[in-house]
């Protein structure tokens, strides 16, 4: 026991944790095909959660080790501008649909989860904390915050949606017939914003430009927008 306590203390523990579960996810994730039923973060999401259970660790001596890896998302969503900036011609000439289509995707993504959870008599920090599920987890804990949420169960939402949107996506393109990377990627960083932007890099650098530029759009707009769709819809 003092030794497992002497090396659950060290933050290096936590991120060679942390690191070799993805990289386990990951091969397990491309073995069983890519199902986005089993991506990689959720899966990771849970194995470490049980493991801090059973060892009694709190999140606070994890998060000393895995703040490192949390650091890096600052880095990698600028990284996205990369792509995007290849194409950048094409993004000028589809400014204003892409515009409209992340507006409108914003407003339906919350406006029908709050209703439908109002329907289902949720408390209001049920409420409060669905309403930013389809942005990315850092805008989405700050929104549910401010709102009077709950960050924790918001940011799980935003995981759930992700997933969701990955899964989802593949067969409607294929029912619909889109074939046009841009439409792809977009749609997938307005509907799972950061996982649904590292799901359109499989289709290719366009999609996933595209799904950096829609991720960010929508979670700026959304950012705004909510308090005022919240105050419309009643709720608070």
């Amino acid at each position: 026991m003092e030794f497992w306590t002497f090396f659950a203390a060290k933050p290096l523990m936590w991120l060679i944790v942390t690191i070799t579960t993805f990289i386990a996810t990951s091969w397990l994730n491309r073995r069983l095909g890519g199902t986005p039923l089993l991506h990689p973060v959720l899966v990771s999401l849970f194995l470490i959660i049980v493991f801090l259970l059973l060892t009694g660790t709190s999140y606070e001596t994890y998060f000393e080790g895995a703040q490192f890896i949390h650091f890096l998302l600052g880095p990698a969503t600028v990284a996205l501008a990369v792509p995007l900036f290849d194409h950048f011609e094409r993004v000028k000439k589809l400014l204003l649909p892409l515009l409209l289509a992340c507006m409108a995707g914003a407003v339906t993504a919350a406006a029908s989860a709050l209703l439908v959870a109002q329907a289902l008599d949720a408390s209001l920090g049920t409420l409060l904390s669905i309403a930013p599920k389809s942005v990315t987890s850092a805008i989405a804990i700050g929104v549910a915050e401010k709102l009077g949420g709950y960050p924790s169960l918001a940011s799980g939402l935003v995981l759930i949606t992700g997933a969701l949107g990955c899964m989802l996506a593949p067969p409607i393109y294929r029912i619909l017939n889109i074939t046009d990377e841009a439409v792809k990627g977009f749609t997938l960083g307005v509907s799972a914003h950061g996982m649904g932007t590292a799901f359109a890099f499989e289709y290719g650098l366009m999609a996933g430009a595209f799904g950096g530029l829609a991720m960010g759009m929508t979670g700026a707009f959304t950012a705004f927008m909510l308090p005022l769709l919240v105050s419309l819809l009643g709720i608070g």
